[in-house]
């Protein structure tokens, strides 16, 4: 069984080329590693980087990323993915092969407060996040501007609860034609319903303006500032259809005090949410997220 992944060829760099990655789930039991290691050299690739992890040597579940490099890769990757099935059922395996050929196709879904997708669109002008924006989505016109001076395709569709299936009948549309391997919740104030979610099952990525499980919901800051926190955070998780409950990819926090009252703590958690956010997109585009339930394995 493969893990879920969703890339396509993508012409890059020619360094990039021979470059693949290999993610593993499975029982925990002796000979894992040494099996893989072999299957590699047998297919002439040397392993540029390894990772793994067992949550209990006795009777758990062993996880392993490993990047490599092979000559030809491109030509031999559907070959080589066929041969490692024997290897797989072996070991009772959930894997996901992927290639530095293989860019992911993103969208981005945004409201008014633009701080985390100025973020994203940055580390993409820069070059640090390794994507294909296909296209930005939003319930307000606000960002128009600056998303189609990029020459990223903008789509304002208006949206409550009074139409939220209609809506997001649209956006499922949109999603599929423009091939969208990952979406970005980058303060997207609108709940998705259950159909939504089952469409992108570990592949909708949400920034929740809160250290969850604390605050979990609407008006975090003012909940918090009321509760006296010293601390204050971000989360950003898989979504699923338990509120603000799925996978947590990655938090990060800041030392607050009695003077920084409510616009001073959402302004210190909206720099939070903008680094948050960009590194668990960062770390799902590089495969390096293996969901284990309701948790992530997440090799840095």
């Amino acid at each position: 069984m493969k893990i879920n992944v969703q890339d396509k060829p993508f012409v890059q760099q020619e360094k990039m080329g021979n470059r693949g990655r290999l993610l593993v789930k499975c029982p925990d039991r002796p000979g894992i590693v040494a099996a893989i290691s072999k299957f590699l050299f047998e297919h002439e690739a040397n392993i540029i980087e390894s990772n793994q992890y067992s949550n209990d040597p006795e009777g758990g579940t062993f996880f392993i990323r490993i990047e490599f490099e092979a000559p030809n890769l491109a030509e031999k990757a559907a070959a080589m993915e066929n041969d490692f099935l024997a290897l797989s059922e072996k070991f009772e395996m959930e894997h996901q092969f992927a290639y530095g050929e293989g860019r992911k196709k993103t969208a981005i879904f945004v409201s008014k407060e633009s701080h985390c997708l100025l973020e994203l669109l940055w580390e993409w002008q820069s070059g640090d996040l390794k994507t294909d924006i296909a296209l930005v989505i939003s319930n307000h016109e606000d960002t128009r501007g600056i998303v189609e001076s990029l020459g990223i395709p903008f789509y304002y569709i208006p949206a409550n609860k009074d139409i939220r299936k209609q809506v997001e009948e649209e956006q499922i549309k949109l999603l599929k034609e423009h091939e969208v391997d990952l979406i970005i919740l980058a303060r997207y104030m609108q709940i998705l319903t259950s159909d939504f979610v089952d469409h992108f099952p570990n592949q909708i990525i949400n920034i929740h303006h809160s250290f969850l499980p604390a605050f979990i919901g609407a008006r975090p800051y003012e909940r918090a500032y009321d509760r006296g926190v010293k601390l204050i955070g971000a989360t950003s998780h898989y979504v699923t259809n338990d509120l603000d409950e799925g996978p947590i990819i990655e938090q990060d926090i800041e030392r607050v005090n009695h003077r920084d009252h409510v616009p001073g703590l959402k302004k210190i958690g909206q720099s939070i949410e903008r680094r948050v956010l960009a590194r668990a997109v960062k770390w799902h585009l590089e495969d390096r997220v293996i969901v284990h339930g309701n948790k992530t394995i997440v090799f840095h």
